[in-house]
């Protein structure tokens, strides 16, 4: 929200229509009727799924939707949300795992403690809570403890729903960080070991680093391989975008134009996040009617904000990677060809395969079924405009 001001007096508070950087409810969510039907299904069925698509895709927005209409569909599924983000060892997950499946299986916070007592044979936990006993019980234990009997935190949500009479889905974001985690093979192992047997509980896993996922989930070597159903995600196609952009100016007294609509969805190539983010901006830029020229302004002004990160990029690449980039960008489609390696000065085949790996693994480009994509549209236009014209 923001508030209108003249001079020293505020006038009122206005919604803004558009949500980027956090999760989009409601109005602020569109499109995904198939694949949030798809995962409503999954859970209520306790099928594990994996999600896999490019960061700042909507994949939060999406299991966070479809946690909500399941759980509305049966009283006694819970649905158990967790982020990786700052994880880094398997200690830090031990916790955060026991932590976050008794607050979703406990109505409130003496019954956690109840459950951190009870549910434990070996492993001693300690419990603590904020001043405020509406605060999320915290959880921990004696890391040489975990390890002698990790069985009882990776059995804990099974224990739960079979004593409570529960049906669990156990949603994990950021999931390719235990790939960083010391022996990353032996823990993904014993991870599937435990998960693969239980009946009651179902787990949704998924990350905003694509390459990693893919790593951990279709290389058959990797113990996850197979552990569930792949859901990929595609952009939000042309038409709801456009519809979506026109209802929500509407919902604030405001109109957009057919053509700014879609003007918008071409400037960020479909990518959810910034389909939000240049709506709102062009938004803030109207009064009445959002036309064409207040998109392009508004876009301008999107790409000089991002200009000075696109920079800190930018400077962390190769020369060889930088020519690869402005042969892509360039449309090249040969571009192994001695004529195109000769005129971006690409010094080998094995220096285009090296450079399309490291950008890959960066999350600056990505391969879908062989199709080498930017990840992020806005990047591209700049390195375009900006950068390959000086």
């Amino acid at each position: 929200m923001y508030y209108i001001c003249i001079g020293n007096q505020q006038l009122g508070i206005m919604e803004t229509p558009f949500i980027f950087g956090k999760i989009a409810t409601e109005k602020n969510f569109t499109d995904r009727e198939k694949e949030t039907a798809d995962l409503v299904q999954h859970f209520t069925a306790l099928i594990n799924t994996i999600i896999i698509s490019p960061r700042r895709w909507g994949k939060s927005s999406l299991v966070n939707k479809a946690a909500k209409l399941a759980m509305a569909q049966d009283s006694n599924l819970r649905i158990c949300h967790i982020d990786l983000f700052n994880v880094r060892n398997e200690e830090h997950f031990y916790s955060l795992l026991a932590q976050k499946v008794i607050a979703a299986t406990s109505t409130k916070w003496e019954e956690a403690i109840e459950s951190a007592k009870s549910f434990f044979t070996h492993l001693i936990p300690k419990i603590s809570i904020g001043t405020d006993p509406t605060n999320e019980v915290s959880i921990d234990f004696d890391w040489e403890e975990v390890k002698r009997n990790p069985d009882e935190v990776l059995d804990l949500a099974e224990k739960i729903a079979k004593k409570k009479n529960l049906r669990i889905v156990i949603c994990i974001d950021e999931f390719q960080n235990i790939a960083e985690f010391t022996d990353p093979d032996y823990f993904q192992k014993k991870l599937r070991s435990h998960w693969q047997l239980h009946q009651s509980v179902a787990y949704c896993l998924y990350g905003s680093k694509r390459h990693m996922m893919m790593d951990v989930f279709t290389d058959s070597s990797k113990p996850f391989y197979k552990f569930g159903n792949l859901m990929f995600l595609n952009k939000i196609e042309t038409p709801c975008l456009v519809e979506f952009f026109k209802s929500r100016f509407a919902d604030t007294g405001k109109s957009i134009s057919d053509k700014a609509s879609l003007l918008i969805v071409e400037l960020v190539d479909n990518h959810p996040y910034y389909a939000q983010q240049l709506a709102q901006l062009s938004w803030l830029r109207t009064k009445d009617l959002c036309t064409v020229e207040i998109v392009r302004e508004a876009h301008t002004t999107l790409v000089e904000q991002l200009s000075l990160l696109f920079v800190t990029i930018t400077e962390t690449l190769s020369t060889q990677q930088l020519n690869y980039l402005k042969a892509l960008i360039a449309g090249e489609k040969a571009i192994s060809s001695t004529e195109v390696m000769h005129r971006y000065q690409i010094s080998s085949t094995t220096s285009i395969a090296r450079s399309k790996a490291a950008l890959i693994k960066n999350d600056i480009l990505d391969n879908n079924g062989g199709k080498i994509s930017f990840q992020d549209p806005i990047y591209a236009y700049w390195l375009k405009t900006e950068y390959f014209v000086k």
